[in-house]
């Protein structure tokens, strides 16, 4: 029963997909179109295959998350970053822990590709214990009207966002209306 991580392959999407929409269809804060979101993403240039991470228990996928590349307009120019949306966990497998370890995997293999911050927008009673801090703190503001305590920030590489301030810009593949 040992879950494990793994890069999602063209052989998952489907399956990513409906798994996607499964934990989604309750979620009163969405409009339940993520599945279509990934989808979007997967054929754009803001697409990183390695960091489209699926959780597999038993053989069967029981997870997925996804960060693309976003950047920040600031005074001083374009700054990437990458944007965490969504992370997706079964129904029937939510509560255990597999949201967290695909959250410790991709930070781990953002940083290792060198990526050295990542913006979302999402629960703020959730995102603090992986490090994710309100956005206002560094002055980063996001395209959206929702609650300033649902944008949040992570530096993975410590005072990479230290000088860094402005708009979030992400891939015109999210085409999110809030």
């Amino acid at each position: 029963m040992a879950l494990q991580c793994r890069t999602e392959q063209p052989a998952d999407f489907s399956q990513v997909e409906k798994l996607i929409e499964a934990a989604f269809a309750s979620e009163t804060l969405s409009d339940q179109s993520e599945h279509l979101l990934v989808a979007r993403l997967r054929r754009s240039s803001a697409f990183i295959p390695e960091l489209s991470i699926v959780a597999v228990e038993d053989g069967k996928l029981v997870g997925h998350i996804l960060l693309t590349k976003a950047h920040i307009e600031s005074e001083g120019g374009r700054v990437e970053t990458l944007a965490l949306a969504p992370v997706s966990v079964h129904p029937d497998h939510q509560g255990q822990g597999i949201g967290s370890k695909l959250i410790g995997e991709a930070h781990a293999r953002a940083t290792d590709l060198g990526f050295t911050s990542v913006v979302l927008l999402g629960h703020a009673a959730y995102y603090p214990r992986f490090g994710y801090v309100p956005s206002v703190r560094y002055h980063i503001r996001f395209p959206f009207a929702v609650p300033a305590e649902n944008c949040m920030v992570k530096e993975l590489q410590a005072g990479a966002l230290a000088e860094i301030s402005g708009l979030v810009v992400y891939a015109p593949e999210f085409q999110m209306e809030h």
